[in-house]
């Protein structure tokens, strides 16, 4: 079978799809979901925190945990590697981002019509009826929906919850269409998102897996692995691809 050259497939490529994880977040110091367990919150398990059940509980101990997650994100930045996909996003005729984050970074730095598989940690929903709302008061007090009356919780996907219908479908599609596929900074083991790269493989895209680690990852036809932070890699792949 003839080799074929990733950075070339990537300059030619019609669509691209991307997919991000929390590798990329992690360059611009945000914890990765579990690391977020430290200090006061050091004894309690992410599963814990995030299930509807946990939120029956304890409202208020769910909601400081987000509370806190929220305040770290105010002294995060964009990367370089947040700012090469907006870039990307310049170059080609048609392009998808997904991401598995809930941190906004891809938003903030440029890039437009973000399928957020797993939500948004900055906005907000009820507990009842899914209410969204735009505005709300982040004090320590959990707020209450100003439509129905009931709690606010984050407008994230908990453990036991589906994804979001309507965004998994547009990310399948987005998988399947593509001609060149980039999976950022996840360990693709997480279902149902880790099964989009190589779905775009098996529609005969080539795959472009950026990583620190390789551990995991699958490989063959049309599937290349870069090893090293989003921050460095991505911009080094345009800098080839489009040398001018």
């Amino acid at each position: 079978m003839k080799s074929v050259d990733p950075v070339a497939s990537l300059r030619q490529a019609q669509r691209v799809s991307v997919l991000t994880g929390a590798g990329i977040s992690a360059e611009s110091g945000i914890p990765t979901f579990r690391d977020a367990l430290t200090g006061l919150w050091a004894n309690f398990r992410a599963e814990d925190l995030a299930t509807p059940e946990a939120f029956q509980r304890n409202p208020g101990l769910v909601w400081s945990w987000y509370r806190m997650r929220r305040q770290m994100l105010q002294h995060a930045e964009p990367n370089p590697g947040h700012y090469a996909l907006v870039e990307l996003a310049r170059r080609v005729p048609r392009f998808t981002l997904i991401t598995q984050n809930v941190d906004g970074l891809h938003a903030r730095a440029g890039s437009s019509a973000v399928i957020e598989l797993h939500g948004n940690i900055t906005r907000v929903k009820c507990f009842d009826h899914n209410h969204p709302t735009s505005t709300y008061s982040d004090t320590e007090s959990v707020p209450s929906c100003e439509i129905c009356g009931s709690r606010l919780r984050p407008d994230v996907v908990w453990f036991g919850e589906p994804l979001p219908a309507a965004a998994l479908t547009r990310a399948q599609t987005a998988a399947q269409a593509c001609d060149v596929f980039l999976s950022i900074g996840t360990s693709n083991l997480v279902e149902p998102a880790a099964s989009l790269p190589w779905l775009a493989a098996a529609r005969g895209a080539t795959v472009l897996v950026v990583n620190p680690s390789m551990d995991g990852q699958r490989s063959g036809p049309g599937i290349h692995h870069f090893v090293g932070p989003a921050g460095t890699v991505l911009p080094a792949l345009l800098k080839q691809a489009w040398p001018e």
